[in-house]
């Protein structure tokens, strides 16, 4: 071989390298993405939010009177009856200490009414010695007009006379009787708290008495002490009478209407309970997230349809998680929210074809927070891009990613 055709040979080898090297780098290379058949299946539409349980009517007991009500001996939980479980008692307040000028003041009281009694007493043995002589008067009277000594006239004023003086008398006893009583008033207010204590044996409590039949949910004053009127003392309920209370985002709350079916999770038992709701309640309120961020909420009240006995061990305030259904189908074509992105205004996804992605335009129906049904664009079975990124696109060569 010439040296021409050695030096031919080698820059051809070269060249020949070149061109296989640029052809590796430039080689179209397969995208890895996430593939997922479409299925057939259930699919329920729900809004989700967590919920309390709660009593439908809770009674709050309070003080009738003013007055010191003793301890209360009622524990949480226990069992009442209607008209009969007394649950607090109320006794009468004692009197407040007297300082020095007022003492002296009801002191001086007492002696103004002793010294009044003392003359009304008076007033009554001076009525009855004028009595005395008026009732002697008018048997004399008698006995000379039936002896006619003397005129009728003389008569009649004697028995004048006598009415008068009775009167007088029993004028002068209820004078007295107003003094006595004035006397006891003015003793009742120099009355000391011992005192008070010492009359209290004999003194009735007022009763605080159960008006429907339930559980004691809690107790609000505890130990004796002095109350006012109106002062709540117990709260009581029925635990059987539970509904549920969930405060939704307005803009949810809209979808929701009564009689929709209600899923019961997290409560604490094995399976789930079953609802169904009751109302939508019409008034908002805002209330502040964790995150800071106000929201206009709405109540909505739920009914429990399972039997008691399946969710005994509920009580008053308990949390849970509920499910309202909006809507139901029991076979949808279904694909993950994710792959669904908008493609000139229409929804689309891609579809793996021989190795390579395909835009496919698809019809949307229900949709979950997790899953959307398919009208039409797609059938059972069909792999598309779970999650398609910037790369994919129109005839993009893709593989499905290998998971070790």
């Amino acid at each position: 071989m010439s040296a021409r055709s050695k030096r031919y040979t080698f820059w051809g080898v070269v060249c020949a390298l070149i061109v296989a090297g640029l052809a590796y780098a430039f080689k179209p290379v397969s995208v890895p993405v996430d593939l997922v058949k479409v299925v057939r299946a259930p699919l329920v539409v729900t809004v989700d939010e967590e919920a309390e349980t709660r009593i439908r009517d809770v009674y709050v007991l309070s003080a009738p009177v003013t007055g010191v009500a003793l301890r209360i001996e009622a524990e949480v939980g226990d069992v009442v009856t209607t008209g009969k479980s007394v649950l607090a008692e109320i006794e009468p307040v004692d009197p407040s200490f007297l300082d020095v000028r007022t003492e002296s003041e009801l002191r001086a009281e007492l002696k103004a009414a002793e010294a009044a009694e003392a003359l009304a007493r008076a007033e009554v043995a001076e009525a009855e010695a004028e009595l005395e002589f008026a009732a002697g008067e008018r048997e004399r009277t008698r006995k000379l007009f039936a002896a006619g000594h003397i005129s009728e006239r003389k008569r009649d004023d004697a028995e004048r006379i006598y009415k008068a003086r009775r009167a007088a008398l029993d004028t002068t006893a209820a004078q007295l009787m107003r003094r006595r009583f004035e006397i006891e008033q003015a003793q009742a207010r120099l009355a000391t708290p011992e005192q008070s204590k010492l009359r209290k044996e004999n003194c009735g409590c007022v009763p605080v008495i159960a008006p429907v039949s339930g559980r004691v949910l809690r107790v609000l004053h505890e130990s004796e002490g002095v109350v006012q009127a109106g002062t709540p003392l117990v709260e009581i309920g029925d635990p059987q009478n539970l509904e549920v209370v969930a405060d939704y985002l307005s803009t949810d709350a809209v979808k929701i209407k009564p009689g929709n079916v209600v899923i019961i999770e997290e409560w604490g038992g094995p399976n789930s309970l079953n609802g169904r709701v009751l109302r939508v309640e019409p008034y908002g309120f805002m209330k502040v997230s964790a995150m800071g961020i106000e929201e206009q909420r709405v109540n909505v009240i739920i009914d429990l349809t399972d039997e008691p006995e399946v969710w005994s061990d509920l009580g008053h305030g308990f949390r849970v998680e509920i499910k309202v259904v909006l809507a139901r189908q029991e076979s949808a074509l279904l694909v993950p929210l994710t792959a669904l992105f908008r493609h000139k205004g229409d929804w689309s996804v891609f579809v793996e074809r021989e190795g390579r992605a395909e835009l496919q335009s698809v019809e949307v129906g229900l949709r979950s927070k997790l899953e959307a049904e398919i009208i039409s664009g797609l059938g059972v079975d069909d792999n598309i891009v779970r999650h398609p990124s910037s790369r994919v696109g129109p005839g993009t060569r893709i593989q499905a990613r290998q998971y070790d």
